[in-house]
C-alpha cells in the first residue's frame, strides 16, 4: 500500500506558491488529496474585507481539477466547514472531516506554515508534517497579500487556469460604420492582450457579401458563435479582453436587416455579462468597405437613436464615445483605466 498525504487551504485565490507546494508534495507521495477548505461566511468576509472579488469554492474547486487533472496521482476534495472567520475555526472538526474524505491513513501533511506544527501533531499524530517553502523564498507571494494588494498587482504570481476568472471584459457597440472593429484592436494593442473581432464580419465574408445577403437563420448562429469566441480568447487575455460587439448589436442588425427579432438573441443578452460597455457615436466619416449599405447621414442618426433605445430598454450601463479616433482612443483608455484601479476596491461577484 503506497503512502498517503494532503495539503490543504483555502486557495482564496490559489496562486503560484499553492502550485509549487502542491506539486512538491505530488513527488513525495503516492497518493496525494489537495483539501479545499470553504466556508461561505468566511470566504466572503475575508474578500469583502479586502475589497477583491469574491471566490464561490465552485470556482476554486474548478482552479484545483484543472491544476491537477494531468498529475496522476493527485485528487482534488472539498471539505465545508462554517467557521464565519479564521480565528474561529475548529481544528478538531475539520480534521475529522478530512479523515472522513480521505478514507485511509494518512502518512504526510503538507503546508507552509511551521506555526502549524503543534496542532498537527495533535491532530494528526500518526502523520509526519512536510514544512515547504515557509518564507515564500522559492515563490514570495500568499493569498493574504494578493486579497490586500488586488489580484492585478500580483498578476505574474496568477496562474494561467484562474486569470480568466478576474479578467474584465470590455465590449464596444455602435451603429454600422462607427470605428467599433478598429478601436477594438487599437485598445488590445494598447493594454498588451487579444480581443474579440465582431463574428457577424467574419460569416459575411465567409458567405461573400454583406449583411443584407444573411437570412435569418445565420443570427443565432452568430451570437452563438461570437460567445465561444469570447470564451475562447478570455483563455489567452492579460487583465483585459476587448471585445467588439455583442448580442443586442446581433438583435439590432436582425431587425435591420431581416425585419425581424429573435427571443433567443434576446436571452443571450440576458445572460452576458460586461464590465464596461464603450458606445460609439457615428460621428466619424461612414466607410464603404463592401459590407456596408446604410452611409446615408440620416439613417446613421435613425439607426443610432435606435441602438440606444434598445440599450437603454435593457437598462445597460453605457459611456459614449466621441470625436476623431485619437479622441475615441483616449477616452476609451481613460475608462478602461479606471475599471482596472476599480477591480482592487470594489468586489463583485462573477462564477466565470
Amino acid at each position: 500500500m503506497g503512502t498517503v498525504g494532503f495539503i490543504g487551504g483555502k486557495f482564496l485565490p490559489l496562486h503560484l506558491g499553492h502550485v509549487h507546494a502542491i506539486t512538491q508534495a505530488a513527488c513525495f507521495c503516492d497518493e496525494l488529496y489537495v483539501i479545499l477548505s470553504h466556508s461561505q461566511i468566511r470566504d466572503r468576509k475575508l474578500c469583502q474585507a479586502a475589497g477583491i472579488q469574491e471566490m464561490p469554492y465552485e470556482v476554486r474547486l474548478r482552479w484545483l481539477s484543472g491544476l491537477v487533472k494531468d498529475m496522476e496521482n493527485v485528487r482534488v476534495l472539498a471539505v465545508e466547514d462554517t467557521a464565519d472567520s479564521d480565528e474561529h475555526y475548529d481544528w478538531a472538526a475539520g480534521a475529522a472531516d478530512i479523515r472522513r474524505v480521505i478514507g485511509k491513513p494518512i502518512d504526510f501533511l503538507f503546508s507552509s506554515e511551521i506555526a502549524y506544527e503543534p496542532i498537527f501533531n495533535k491532530l494528526y499524530p500518526e502523520a509526519k508534517h512536510i514544512i515547504i517553502d515557509a518564507f515564500r523564498k522559492q515563490v514570495p507571494i500568499s493569498a493574504t497579500r494578493i486579497r490586500e494588494d488586488g489580484v492585478f498587482a500580483h498578476w505574474e504570481y496568477i496562474p494561467a487556469i484562474v486569470r480568466p476568472t478576474f479578467v474584465k471584459k470590455v465590449v464596444v457597440v455602435g451603429t454600422e460604420s462607427c470605428g467599433k472593429s478598429t478601436l477594438t484592436r487599437y485598445l488590445a494593442k494598447m493594454y498588451n492582450t487579444v480581443f474579440v473581432e465582431e463574428y457577424g464580419r467574419t460569416v459575411c465574408e465567409e458567405v461573400g457579401g454583406c449583411e443584407t445577403i444573411l437570412t435569418e437563420e445565420y443570427y443565432p448562429y452568430i451570437a452563438y458563435g461570437h460567445k465561444m469566441k469570447e470564451y475562447e480568447a478570455i483563455q489567452q487575455a492579460n487583465k483585459v479582453l476587448f471585445i467588439d460587439t455583442e448580442a443586442i448589436v446581433t438583435q439590432f442588425y436582425s431587425e435591420l436587416y431581416t425585419g425581424r427579432t429573435f427571443p433567443v438573441l434576446d436571452q443571450v443578452a440576458r445572460e452576458q455579462q460586461y464590465d464596461l460597455w464603450l458606445y460609439l457615436e457615428p460621428d466619424v466619416p461612414w466607410v464603404d468597405d463592401g459590407l456596408r449599405v446604410h452611409g446615408e447621414n440620416r439613417i446613421r442618426q435613425e439607426n443610432d437613436e435606435k441602438l440606444r433605445k434598445m440599450l437603454d430598454d435593457r437598462g445597460i450601463p453605457y459611456v459614449t464615445i466621441a470625436g476623431s479616433y485619437q479622441d475615441r482612443l483616449r477616452q476609451a483608455m481613460m475608462h478602461v483605466d479606471a475599471l482596472l484601479r476599480k477591480t482592487s476596491q470594489s468586489p463583485q461577484i462573477q462564477l466565470d
